[in-house]
């Protein structure tokens, strides 16, 4: 039975989701960092919110941890490229509470165009300065969206419903998106130059840290109202504190710091600053959507292989998983197969092309390719599995291709791997057979058709007659039984394949000795 950790408080109904699918989960919040790492290595899972740190020393002890699920969006409290490494997937969930993270925005607006928290005091301490607090309309006026993702097309739809010009600046925004949501696709200049209100929706990357900066907000025109309910660190609050001194941005309101908690900030001085604690998720339906999410998407992962809002694999939904396994499982084995004749051959992997033909050219293809280059890479470094398999490929500068093409040929589906080293290059190719088992079908362009083994024993030789006859003696001799015999040949006379799976792995002393038989050219054991 998989095991979950839930370190983070989380709704009683999530923890019944687990439950009635048969995981079996512990309830531990509060947990000191030395107190998650004594614990971590017993869990498959881990449920989080923000206040757990999965650290870099956490992850180097959970031993048997497949998946971190942050029922939220930021995973700022993940060591993401630590978990790629252990081959852990992160998952979040961006949707549960991007209605609520969109509405507090529009909020923020409002507060700041009719200045409500500044009337609020003022009331509430017994004045009625009606004549003080003159505000603004936001009809009409231009809204700069600085992303324009799941959150800000939100902010966007509700902009356009309040009568605003809505401009946006994301680099992933088509031009076809934008005409679906009634924006304007524009550059961040361009934005920052026209817009009466710029709400930021952007991750924190380097990309993105202090996009509002001193320069930008020169950019500005004056009396811009700045709203940021993403993450702390995309505003430089200094430059921002400066430009509301001078008077050039007429309002600010953060949800969001630098530092969190923010228990200080010469922002908190000044009368025109709306500030909130990070509230941006805090709403009852919210808290109960990701709690949910996050509990589905990590028993779905451990119990049916599927991967939903993962940060550093590819995706593949519940529906997606039971058409995708016997594909994976193919990708898998035939990049075994080829990883396991690299290392026999010492050779250094320079590049892979992942062809599909058929039934296989509309398939997702991430996964397969990240099956692939798991099998691949297997055999030649250590803990290798699917979501780490594409980071290690490129960490040693491996290029990776892929193609595709609905036609079929003598195979209605058809996956095939060639590997391109300093020494050669190798191409290896599979199908499916009955209920989507997995067949060897073609070896370096050579047909040869056979089921993969636990043990099998492949040899390359010149067709000449006399080699079974030896090859067949030589292992009976040594007590090797075989399973299954297959046989290719490029042409009469020319280079040949046999492919042998036996009861066990072959002895080393005995592979010795079928490379010294007449007409060898190679010869390795294959485990699968």
């Amino acid at each position: 039975m998989v095991k979950v950790l839930i370190s983070d408080k989380l709704s009683p109904a999530a923890i019944e989701i687990f439950k009635e699918r048969g995981v079996e989960v512990d309830v531990k919040t509060g947990l000191t960092p030395a107190e998650l790492r004594d614990i971590i290595g017993q869990y498959d899972g881990l449920a989080i919110r923000s206040a757990t740190k999965v650290t870099k020393e956490v992850l180097d002890l959970a031993t048997n941890l497949k998946v971190v699920g942050r029922a939220g969006i930021g995973v700022d409290n993940v060591d993401v490229k630590s978990a790629t490494s252990r081959g852990v997937v992160v998952m979040n969930t961006p949707h549960g509470n991007a209605i609520t993270t969109a509405e507090h925005a529009i909020a923020m607006i409002f507060a700041l165009a009719r200045q409500l928290p500044e009337a609020t005091a003022s009331t509430k301490a017994g004045k009625w300065e009606k004549n003080r607090f003159m505000g603004v309309e936001v009809t009409g006026k231009t809204l700069g969206l600085i992303g324009c993702g799941n959150i800000g097309s939100i902010v966007a739809d509700r902009a356009v419903g309040l009568k605003m010009k809505v401009l946006a600046f994301d680099p992933y925004l088509t031009e076809a998106r934008a005409v679906e949501l009634g924006v304007v696709k524009a550059d961040l200049d361009t934005v920052l130059a026209k817009a009466d209100f710029i709400t930021l929706h952007t991750p924190l990357i380097e990309a993105t840290r202090n996009i509002i900066s001193r320069e930008a907000l020169a950019k500005t025109k004056k009396g811009v109202r700045i709203i940021n309910c993403a993450r702390g660190g995309l505003v430089d609050e200094a430059a921002l504190y400066d430009a509301l001194k001078a008077g050039h941005v007429a309002g600010a309101a953060l949800d969001v710091f630098d530092v969190e908690p923010a228990k200080e900030s010469p922002l908190f001085e000044l009368e025109n600053v709306v500030c909130t604690p990070h509230l941006g998720a805090s709403t009852t339906e919210a808290q109960e959507n990701v709690a949910l999410q996050v509990a589905e998407q990590i028993s779905d992962f451990l119990l049916k292989g599927s991967v939903v809002n993962a940060l550093n694999m590819p995706s593949v939904s519940a529906e997606e998983a039971p058409r995708l396994r016997p594909y994976m499982d193919l990708a898998r084995l035939l990049g075994a197969f080829a990883g396991q004749l690299t290392r026999a051959t010492d050779g250094t992997i320079q590049r892979v092309l992942i062809e599909y033909e058929g039934a296989a050219a509309p398939l997702n293809h991430r996964p397969l390719n990240a099956a692939a280059l798991a099998g691949l890479l297997g055999p030649v470094m250590d803990g290798v599995n699917m979501v780490n398999a594409p980071m290690l490929a490129k960490d040693h500068g491996i290029e990776v291709a892929e193609a595709s093409t609905d036609r079929t040929g003598d195979y209605q589906t058809l996956v095939r791997i060639t590997v391109t080293t300093d020494k050669l290059t190798r191409s290896v190719a599979g199908s499916l057979i009955g209920a989507g088992r997995p067949r060897l079908v073609e070896i370096k362009g050579i047909k040869v058709e056979a089921d993969f083994a636990p043990h099998m024993l492949y040899v390359t030789n010149k067709d000449k007659p006399g080699f079974i006859g030896r090859f067949g003696m030589l292992l009976a001799e040594a007590g090797v039984n075989i399973a299954t015999f297959h046989l290719g040949r490029a042409a009469e006379g020319e280079d040949a394949i046999c492919l042998v799976s036996t009861d066990g792995a072959t002895p080393d002393a005995v592979l010795a000795k079928v490379r010294e038989l007449p007409l060898v050219m190679q010869a390795s054991n294959l485990a699968f």
